[in-house]
């Protein structure tokens, strides 16, 4: 997942607003006590999400992929007043967790976890969607992007992460073609084809697609 040379990553994270102590605390608590900690945003890419999200300022933002909440309370932090973030999640055994961080950094009211299957809870919530993060399972990316392009606002943002999965969007860095790397060929190329947004691939971490839509 990391292509940076290992110093230059500490470098660059050296030189970066650091994370809060609530989120060095389940940062740690990720990788101490949860299987697949590398799902976690971390700092570099987390203060990013939290930069991306002032820079916005969403008044509504769907996150698709909560794992233990790391990068909702980012995101929350761009987050206008009586604004709301939604964030959805299939792992109910990380649902406690994650609502103990939401509560104990006061998002009680912000953050709304669901608990299920995002392809049948996305068209049970009520909003139209400044900005949209989907960090899920790959295979439903490009279905993730078209439930939800019709109900992102204009000039609203859709960013997808872990688009060069560990490098193996190139045949060079892959032994063969597995069905999660096929679907993100297939949704950066998407992506990159629909004249009805304006995107970049920025190689930050496992890579990420942000999208502006026109």
């Amino acid at each position: 997942m990391e292509f940076l040379d290992e110093d230059l990553q500490r470098y660059a994270e050296e030189h970066t607003s650091p994370e809060s102590a609530l989120l060095q605390r389940l940062n740690r608590q990720t990788h101490l006590n949860v299987m697949k900690p590398r799902m976690l945003s971390g700092h570099l890419q987390g203060r990013l999400l939290s930069m991306f999200s002032h820079m916005i300022q969403p008044k509504q933002i769907l996150e698709i992929g909560t794992y233990t909440g790391y990068s909702a309370l980012c995101l929350a932090e761009g987050l206008q007043p009586g604004g709301t973030l939604h964030t959805i999640d299939k792992n109910e055994e990380l649902e406690d967790m994650v609502r103990n961080y939401i509560t104990e950094a006061g998002l009680q009211e912000s953050i709304k976890l669901y608990i299920g299957n995002a392809l049948d809870i996305i068209p049970t919530i009520d909003a139209t969607f400044d900005l949209v993060f989907i960090d899920a399972d790959k295979i439903n990316y490009a279905t993730y992007y078209d439930m939800v392009f019709d109900r992102v606002a204009s000039g609203g943002y859709i960013i997808a992460d872990n688009v060069l999965w560990s490098g193996k969007v190139l045949e060079k860095y892959r032994k063969k073609l597995d069905e999660d790397t096929a679907a993100l060929l297939a949704f950066n190329k998407k992506v990159q084809d629909d004249d009805r947004v304006e995107n970049i691939l920025l190689s930050v971490r496992d890579g990420l697609m942000v999208a502006r839509k026109l």
